[in-house]
C-alpha cells in the first residue's frame, strides 16, 4: 500500500480527531447512562423528568411509581452496602442527605463514581431545587427547569389553597411516626412532617425540639391535637382507631372525641418530590372535612 503523502497523513487525523471531539460531545450531551438513585424524592424525579432508562438501580424507600419496583434494589437508604452499589457498574450516584452509613459513602467516592447529593428539601422552594439538581446531574437541565417550574406554580396553588379562612383557627394536628407499645414518638420542629402540616392548613401540635422523638404522656396531654396524622401502613406497624384512643395520653383528646385520624402515604407525604403538591391537597382536604378523616 502506498503511503499518504503527509497532507493526506494530515487530513486523516484532523478527521479522526473530530470524529472523536464528536463522540465525546455526544456522550457528554446524553450525560450518565447507569444511574443509582438512593431516596424516593430523587426516584420519583428521574421518573417524572422521563429519564427512568438510565436508573439501574434504587434504594428499597423508592416504591413509587409501581415501575421503580422492576428496578433492582440496593438495600436501605440508610444501610447501603458499597459492594452492592458497585456491583452495577454506575457511573452516577444520586443521593438525599439521608443515605449511609457514612462509611459507604466514603467507599463510593474512593471508587471514582461520580456522587450528587441533595440537602433535606422542607420547604416549597427546596422541592424545585431537588428537581434542578437532579436534572443538572443527568444533563437535562431544560426538562428540569420546566418540571420545577410547574411545580413551584402547583405548591403555590395547593398552600393557597389550604389556607384556613381568616379568623379561623388552625387544627393542631400531631403526626405520630411511631405507637410501638403505647410509646409514641411524633414530630417536632424541622421536621418534613411539621412542614406539610403547616402548607396544608394546619399546626403542628408539638413544638420546642426537633426532629422525631418520642412524647411523655404528660407532653401528649398537653398537646390535645385535634387530629392524629399517621403515615397508612400495615403489617406490624398498623395500629387501629381503637387502640390508639385507648391509650391515656389521647383517650380525653379532640382527636379521640372526633375519631379523628388520618393516615397517608408515607412517600407521598414525607418524600417531598413532585407530588408534594398533591399531598397538600390531600391533607387539606382530610382536615378540612368534619371530623377530619
Amino acid at each position: 500500500m502506498r503511503r499518504l503523502p503527509l497532507i493526506g497523513r494530515i487530513q486523516v487525523a484532523m478527521s479522526l480527531a473530530l470524529v472523536l471531539l464528536l463522540a465525546a460531545q455526544s456522550a457528554r450531551a446524553e450525560g450518565p447512562q447507569r444511574v443509582i438513585s438512593a431516596g424516593s424524592a430523587i426516584t420519583e424525579i428521574v421518573f417524572a423528568l422521563g429519564e427512568e432508562h438510565r436508573l439501574v438501580g434504587r434504594d428499597s424507600t423508592s416504591t413509587y411509581p409501581a415501575a421503580a419496583n422492576a428496578i433492582e434494589s440496593v438495600g436501605y437508604l440508610r444501610a447501603l452496602s458499597p459492594e452492592g452499589v458497585l456491583s452495577l457498574g454506575p457511573d452516577l450516584i444520586i443521593a438525599t442527605d439521608g443515605a449511609g452509613p457514612p462509611q459507604t459513602l466514603d467507599v463510593l467516592k474512593a471508587a471514582g463514581v461520580d456522587y450528587v447529593e441533595l440537602d433535606g428539601p422542607l420547604t416549597p422552594d427546596g422541592v424545585a431545587d431537588a428537581i434542578r439538581t437532579v436534572g443538572k446531574a443527568l444533563g437535562v437541565e431544560d426538562k428540569a427547569e420546566a418540571l420545577a417550574t410547574q411545580t413551584e406554580a402547583e405548591m403555590k396553588a395547593a398552600i393557597a389553597a389550604a389556607a384556613p379562612p381568616e379568623g379561623k383557627e388552625r387544627k393542631k394536628v400531631l403526626f405520630i411516626i411511631s405507637a410501638q407499645g403505647g410509646n409514641l414518638m411524633a414530630a417536632g420542629d424541622d421536621t418534613e412532617a411539621e412542614a406539610v402540616i403547616r402548607m396544608a392548613g394546619g399546626r403542628n401540635a408539638v413544638a420546642g425540639f426537633t426532629g422525631y422523638k418520642p412524647l411523655s404522656p404528660e407532653a401528649v396531654q398537653m398537646a390535645n391535637p385535634d387530629v392524629i396524622l399517621m403515615m397508612d401502613r400495615g403489617g406490624d406497624h398498623a395500629v387501629s382507631n381503637e387502640a390508639l384512643f385507648a391509650l391515656p395520653q389521647l383517650a380525653t383528646s379532640p382527636a379521640a372525641t372526633n375519631d379523628a385520624v388520618v393516615r397517608m402515604s408515607g412517600i407521598l407525604l414525607l418524600g417531598f418530590g413532585p407530588r408534594t403538591p398533591q399531598a397538600i391537597a390531600q391533607l387539606s382536604r382530610a382536615l378540612a372535612q368534619d371530623p377530619p378523616r
